[in-house]
């Protein structure tokens, strides 16, 4: 199987189908560094550790590491995302149904950006891709259950210890902190926080970036006709056009979410802000050699919701944390029922 970058562009010159679903693919990747990746940074800008720009620059350049580095060391979240559906025998109606998922991903994304509510990507994903294979085998049988149910085991782990690390690792640095002077401590803590951050944005290129580099790989293989192909390695071009994507989105900017996330859902001291970024880097580091797949976001939001819950329960904004939650809920439906919605359109018309 011949997956060079050179062969890629050859193909992708001749084939109307590869060109369009790779532009769909890179649009979800760009959306994502857009709209998710200033999750990974929210807390750094916030605290004043680090100007937004600058914050911006940094987050680009990890997004680009993490992709890369974690991918060549386990790939084990692309496979598992690679092999959650199966969009049936006749491979033109499975492209259809791919692009129809792709579509209704970034819709939601974007509509979720407008109003600066902090959505996933990741269950965007998760559930635009189930509701297109939902619609083009007319039923679940497109859905593999033992690689579905690592999704739910994701969500419930994210939850788990995003909380309780955010919560354990703020305890800790104020029992190690207690008796030193407090001006000393912020120097370190805005230095500490720096890489924290830097930390959030590499892990988030590792877990996102592996889920939709198995998306493209899905409809390069669609293009030719071949389905439930094995896959050994991911292509290092991939890697690095992946990476760049996310990069690029990134440095688009995202204020707004870092408004609500950094800002509004919990006020967080520079030595607080560390704690929740090494909470929720260390939860996905370990959700990413484990092979499950994790919201960046939701991770990222339930680690501050710890570290403000360890100052007092009144010191978290519980409105923006029911917004973030109706929303995380509403994903999986919501995201889904425009995947089948338009792979049912999609499958109509051509």
């Amino acid at each position: 199987m011949n997956l060079s970058g050179l062969a890629f562009l050859k193909e992708v010159s001749q084939s109307m189908p590869l060109l369009i679903v790779s532009l769909l693919t890179f649009g979800v990747i760009l959306v994502n560094g857009w709209t998710d990746a200033p999750n990974a940074i929210a807390t750094c800008v916030s605290t004043r550790a680090m100007k937004p720009r600058h914050a911006i620059i940094m987050a680009a350049l990890l997004n680009f590491a993490g992709i890369f580095i974690m991918t060549l060391v386990s790939d084990k979240v692309a496979m598992t995302i690679y092999n959650m559906v199966d969009f049936g025998e006749n491979t033109n109606d499975a492209l259809i149904a791919l692009c129809a998922a792709l579509f209704a991903i970034v819709t939601w994304a974007t509509a979720a950006w407008k109003f600066g509510i902090p959505t996933s990507e990741s269950h965007a994903l998760i559930a635009g891709l189930s509701g297109a294979a939902i619609a083009v085998n007319s039923g679940f049988d497109g859905i593999n259950g033992g690689q579905w149910v690592k999704v739910l085991y994701g969500l419930v782990l994210s939850t788990i210890l995003g909380v309780g690390f955010g919560y354990g690792c703020v305890r800790l640095i104020e029992i190690i902190c207690k008796n030193l002077d407090r001006r000393k401590t912020n120097r370190f803590f805005k230095g500490a926080q720096i890489f924290g951050a830097g930390a959030m944005a590499f892990m988030h290129g590792a877990q996102d970036g592996q889920k939709f580099m198995s998306v493209f790989l899905l409809g390069i293989f669609m293009t030719r006709g071949q389905r439930n192909v094995d896959i050994v390695g991911i292509p290092l071009w991939l890697l690095v056009a992946c990476a760049a994507i996310m990069a690029l989105g990134t440095s688009l900017g995202g204020m707004r979410i870092i408004k609500t996330v950094g800002m509004d859902m919990v006020k967080l001291e520079k030595y607080q802000g560390f704690a929740a970024d090494l909470a929720a880097a260390g939860c996905l580091f370990l959700s990413s050699v484990t092979g499950l797949p994790v919201s960046t976001t939701h991770t990222k939001t339930t680690a501050i919701m710890g570290v403000g819950a360890a100052k007092r329960l009144s010191s978290v904004n519980w409105g923006i944390v029911k917004e973030m939650v109706l929303t995380w809920i509403l994903t999986f439906p919501g995201c889904g029922l425009i995947g089948f919605i338009m792979a049912k359109l999609f499958l109509s018309i051509f």
